[in-house]
């Protein structure tokens, strides 16, 4: 029998791995966001700053880019994709859990009884809150979560040939600028 697993995706500053956390808490299992990094650093050998740059842009940071440095062989970032691939699928395997990020709606599509959730939220409330929340000093914060979401979504690209955040890729696309964090963990938690 396939483990009760929960994707998150999200925009950057909607709080998907708050929402993911408090999920987890509430429904009394773990977690795995930054964990993952570590993991990933543990097995692969390369820094874990190094890591969650990897894992969130897309390798050499254009399509023909990329596809150039392939004709060589695998990249740095292929390394680690089979190496995030791996850890997500035996975490799945091992027990229920939230995962948030890391193309894990992809990666469990087959192997998991996955419930796959977007995190998503205007501009605004995207802005004031990585400006509290992670003390974001920089004089224009919503070109930071432009530029962050628009290299989530070429990594995500990349690798799964999805489009990220597009809803049909999604069991439940939710706004947390809108509904709140803790209504997103509320209705996440039924839904589970």
């Amino acid at each position: 029998m396939k483990n009760r697993v929960i994707t998150i995706s999200r925009e950057f500053g909607s709080g998907g791995r708050t929402i993911g956390k408090k999920t987890a808490e509430k429904l009394g299992i773990p977690c795995y966001d930054n964990e993952l990094i570590g993991q990933i650093a543990a097995q692969s050998g390369f820094n874990e700053n190094y890591i969650k740059d990897a894992g969130e842009y897309a390798p050499g940071g254009r399509l023909s880019s990329a596809l150039w440095n392939r004709a060589f062989g695998p990249t740095n970032e292929d390394y680690l994709w089979k190496i995030q691939y791996k850890i997500i699928t035996d975490l799945a395997e091992k027990e229920p859990c939230v995962i948030v990020g890391r193309c894990a709606d992809y990666i469990l599509r087959d192997t998991a009884d996955c419930l796959k959730v977007f995190i998503h939220a205007d501009m605004k409330f995207r802005a004031e809150r990585i400006v509290k929340v992670y003390g974001e000093r920089e004089s224009s914060p919503e070109q930071r979560l432009r530029d962050k979401d628009k290299r989530r979504a070429a990594y995500h690209r990349f690798y799964t040939d999805m489009k990220w955040g597009h809803a049909q890729n999604y069991d439940i696309t939710l706004n947390s600028g809108t509904l709140g964090i803790d209504r997103c963990v509320d209705i996440i938690a039924s839904l589970y």
